[in-house]
């Protein structure tokens, strides 16, 4: 006799995905990982031998390996016994948090995701939006950085696009590693990421406890020599200007750097601008009402999207101009430290907060001597003349001459496009006229008032390198 067993569908279903994943899990996930891990090390042997600044061994730890020595570290631990001290808790549950913080923070670098798919993706995409360009370089002093030495990026904040187009102009000399907002914490997103070497920054915690876990991870980092790429502002600037800058990430840099360790501490300052930023808009509400809703930035995003499709459908869409870098002088600690007589290792922490941020301001003012002037912020400063009045092309082009005059000689960079300064005026124009930021009536050009703040924003980008 004979018996069978009914089992519900919905079981069924459960009991064949979890074998379906265990299958996968068992057999094909190991060759997988393996596949990866082989075209990783190929991919890290070819670079290290054209790359000037090198990968480190440092990033190619595995990512358990690194949360563990980041948990354990002498620093973090103290941090554990004292929030738990203080909050009268498990000392294993303080442990734990700790370990979600350096889950959170460490990076999964892979240089297949960073040199191919990274460096393709950032490639064709800032190519597609913008004319990218590097204006200018000081190429003898970026080549005499010892070899061994930490390299840090310094630069400033005025679009997302910054991390793209900075990585792919710079995959030539380095795997940059950046600090990344919560922003891109998002399933898929934050894996695409850590495997690209960035890490993730709660920009304004106030736990002690992270804040620790954070310090540790950079200054390990930077005592190991892992290029980096840093934004002093910490966001992206609201009206067009540099922001005040803020020196946390600078500082824990510092506390890893000894005046007669092994390696030396270079930053380079870098400076980007744009004749269009994706975020304008959403930035300038921000900056007014202090805080946009997520529903309102996406809400933005969406309806950008959906006009630059809408023009893409009748062939009207254009790259959104130029995008410019520039790379400056590297600074070394060392040299610095020793013109200043001071040694950070030895200094208390006010006169330690008092040289960081003298290092920090100097940092940044050799970065904003380095944003490029572009074609859009010129004529856009022209044009918001007061009172705001029509210009005739002739008279525009002889309006932005003499701005030129004005911005050469207080040295700041300008990149004219095909060494043209007649196309770059019209290309500025051209920029302004197909977003209805300035009208044309009669072969006159007025900046129309309504968007006045919008093209303040990108004057700003320009006006501290003029004369006040």
């Amino acid at each position: 006799m004979s018996s069978s067993i009914t089992v519900p569908l919905w079981l069924a279903l459960i009991v064949a995905l979890l074998a379906v994943w265990a299958l996968l899990d068992r057999l094909l996930m190991p060759s997988a990982r393996w596949f990866i891990r082989s075209r990783a090390d190929k991919v890290l042997d070819e670079v290290s031998q054209r790359l000037p600044i090198h990968i480190r061994p440092f990033q190619q730890v595995r990512r358990q390996a690194m949360i563990d020595r980041l948990v354990f570290d002498e620093k973090v631990q103290q941090a554990v016994r004292a929030l738990a001290d203080a909050q009268r808790m498990p000392r294993e549950v303080a442990l734990a948090q700790a370990q979600r913080y350096a889950r959170e923070i460490v990076p999964a670098f892979n240089a297949y995701m960073y040199f191919r798919i990274g460096y393709w993706f950032g490639k064709k995409l800032s190519q597609a939006l913008y004319r990218v360009r590097i204006g200018s370089t000081d190429d003898a002093a970026l080549a005499a950085i010892p070899e061994n030495a930490t390299v840090v990026f310094v630069m400033n904040h005025r679009s997302n696009m910054d991390y793209i187009v900075a990585s792919y102009l710079a995959a030539e000399r380095a795997a940059l590693s950046y600090a990344v907002g919560e922003w891109a914490r998002l399933w898929g997103l934050q894996q695409l990421i850590r495997a690209m070497g960035a890490y993730f920054v709660r920009r304004d915690s106030k736990d002690e406890l992270y804040r620790r876990v954070l310090e540790r991870y950079i200054a390990m980092a930077t005592e190991a020599g892992v290029t980096q790429a840093v934004y002093p502002e910490g966001g992206l600037t609201r009206d067009g200007r540099l922001r005040e800058p803020r020196f946390g990430v600078l500082d824990y840099m510092l506390r890893g750097f000894h005046s007669h360790g092994e390696r030396d501490l270079v930053f380079v300052p870098l400076g980007l601008n744009y004749d269009r930023v994706l975020e304008d808009r959403t930035q300038l509400l921000a900056g007014v009402a202090r805080r946009t809703g997520r529903g309102r930035a996406l809400a933005n995003t969406a309806l950008f999207l959906g006009n630059q499709l809408w023009l893409l459908l009748r062939s009207r869409w254009h790259r959104m101009g130029y995008a410019c870098v520039n790379f400056g002088t590297p600074v070394s600690v060392r040299a610095w430290t020793a013109q200043r007589g001071i040694r950070f290792e030895q200094l208390g922490r006010e006169q330690r907060h008092q040289e960081v941020a003298a290092l920090g301001r100097h940092l940044m003012s050799e970065v904003g001597r380095l944003i490029p002037v572009l074609p859009v912020p010129l004529v856009a400063t022209v044009l918001l003349g007061e009172p705001l009045r029509p210009y005739s092309l002739f008279d525009l082009k002889a309006a932005v001459a003499e701005l030129v005059g004005t911005l050469t000689a207080s040295g700041a960079h300008l990149y004219v496009p095909r060494q043209d300064w007649d196309y770059a005026v019209s290309a500025g124009l051209r920029m302004l006229t197909l977003r209805h930021l300035v009208d044309e009536a009669g072969g006159l050009y007025t900046a129309r008032e309504s968007e006045a703040p919008l093209l303040r924003y990108y004057a700003n980008s320009i006006a501290h390198l003029l004369p006040e």
